[in-house]
């Protein structure tokens, strides 16, 4: 019998007759072990095939990973240079190093043993994936991200893509250090972040927007009442009184459906000091423009869009999708009215993530929403290894909502902002 077959009725024995195993809080290490050694051993007897020492101690090691761990992926997913993983099925493993992807050696053994680690995955969670239901986003214990998409969406088997979470980056020091910013723009943002002006992290996927609100939420109060709102709880505060709300999916029967909108129309009866949409991709953008407006001051909300410009457009949409009547005109004198700054990320060439753009909305012209960059960074050149040479600017603009500073008792100078 192969190594692949017996690992397989392994599996199965394991599933169906010792569920019980898992539904501790704790897996015990030595306990699954006896465990596996038991069925291997009765597998072996029952099949009359012999299995030496050494192949029972790599079958123990690979078991205890998939059934505790995460299997054929357990050592990248500890190693803290990968920041993401791409499992397009059982044969192609990829992974991100340095901002650069790139084909791993690792294989699952097959479909089989790939579904049974997203069951493992999802098992302590309220989702699911299943014929009725084939794709699903998740966070991990340690903040890691991961979305699932299974057959017959995904033609090429199941497909999982882990986005990690760095708990290194957790202060503007740390963005220093990468050349994510310079320090004019980390001493604006930090000021920003109390001063409680209204931000958008903005940008394409993997830019480093989510990891951009986490670590400046850092900067929050203690003593403020943050709300955070998620279609996958995926933020990771700090302070004592935060209260986390994740949508749900609709049931098997397609009932119980809880959405963004829903949850954020609910926040605004929890008098939230601040309010932190993880992501606003819907109709749920004009309630949180309305709120803004409202005078729920220091919102933070992520967008996908790949300029400043582009943000208006995507709130445009989304304003427009929610069911209440509103021209263009209206929609742009909410966005004027409720957004302070505008925070767009960028992964350049060479991998590295900056953020290349903070750009203040002031007012309208001509019925559009007027876009100013305070600070930008200027890409120069491409060096021949790849690396990409620039540089940080401020344009001389002094933010419209200076005054909010003062009035949170910063002393920021507005020497800060002078042009280079």
């Amino acid at each position: 019998m192969q190594i692949k077959e017996f690992k397989n009725k392994i599996r199965e024995k394991v599933i169906t007759q010792y569920k019980a195993l898992f539904t501790q809080e704790q897996v015990q290490d030595s306990e699954l072990k006896a465990v596996l050694s038991s069925i291997i051993d009765e597998i072996a007897s029952r099949e009359r095939t012999v299995i030496t020492e050494e192949d029972k101690k790599k079958i123990i090691s690979e078991m205890r990973d998939e059934f505790i761990g995460f299997g054929p992926i357990e050592h990248i997913i500890k190693d803290p240079s990968i920041t993401e993983i791409m499992i397009n099925g059982p044969n192609k493993v990829y992974i991100e190093r340095n901002g650069k992807k790139q084909l791993s050696d690792i294989h699952f053994d097959d479909e089989r043993q790939l579904m049974a680690l997203i069951y493992r995955i999802l098992a302590p969670t309220r989702r699911r994936v299943d014929e009725s239901y084939p794709y699903t986003d998740v966070s991990m214990d340690d903040g890691s991200r991961l979305n699932i998409i299974i057959p017959p969406l995904a033609i090429d088997g199941p497909t999982l893509t882990i986005r990690k979470f760095l708990k290194e980056l957790s202060r503007t020091e740390d963005f220093l250090k990468l050349g994510t910013i310079d320090n004019r723009m980390a001493q604006f943002l930090t000021a920003c972040i109390k001063a409680k002006v209204n931000m958008l992290f903005s940008g394409a996927t993997g830019s480093g927007k989510t990891t951009t609100l986490n670590m400046l939420s850092s900067y929050i109060s203690n003593d403020e009442r943050i709300v955070t709102i998620e279609d996958t709880a995926e933020l990771h505060l700090a302070q004592e009184h935060v209260v986390r709300l994740e949508a749900r999916q609709p049931n098997i029967e397609g009932k119980g459906e809880i959405t963004i909108r829903d949850l954020f129309k609910n926040s605004l009866r929890m008098r939230p000091g601040r309010i932190i949409l993880g992501e606003a991709r819907g109709p749920e953008a004009l309630d949180m423009l309305q709120a803004m407006c409202s005078g729920h001051r220091g919102a933070l909300a992520v967008l996908h869009a790949s300029s400043p410009q582009d943000v208006i457009y995507r709130l445009e949409t989304m304003v427009l999708t929610s069911g209440v009547p509103m021209n263009l005109e209206a929609v742009h004198r909410q966005i004027a009215a409720a957004i302070n700054l505008i925070i767009q990320h960028e992964q350049l060439p060479d991998g590295s993530r900056k953020i290349t753009r903070l750009t203040q909305v002031n007012g309208m012209k001509d019925r559009q929403v007027v876009l100013e960059d305070i600070f930008l960074f200027d890409m120069e050149d491409v060096t021949a290894d790849g690396s990409v040479k620039g540089r940080f600017r401020a344009t001389g603009v002094v933010p419209v909502f200076y005054n909010l500073f003062a009035k949170a008792g910063i002393d920021l100078s507005k020497d800060l902002f002078k042009k280079d």
